[in-house]
């Protein structure tokens, strides 16, 4: 499952710099069809990274 994980990443990121707006945790699961868990965790990464911000409470979008 792990090796999955930087193609889930870039699937999840590629979400965020698509979308026109911030994003929910549901709407990209939706989105890329990855489970809702895997992308909070996901977006959890992307913050830590410096890669996401969050806008407003549950809402992502890219820095």
């Amino acid at each position: 499952m792990k090796s999955q994980m930087p193609d889930n990443k870039e699937l999840v990121y590629k979400a965020f710099t698509k979308s026109t707006k911030p994003l929910k945790a549901g709407e990209v699961a939706d989105i890329t069809g990855i489970e809702k868990a895997e992308v909070a965790k996901i977006i959890k990464t992307l913050q830590k990274e410096g890669k996401l911000v969050s806008p407003k409470n549950c809402y992502y979008a890219p820095s």
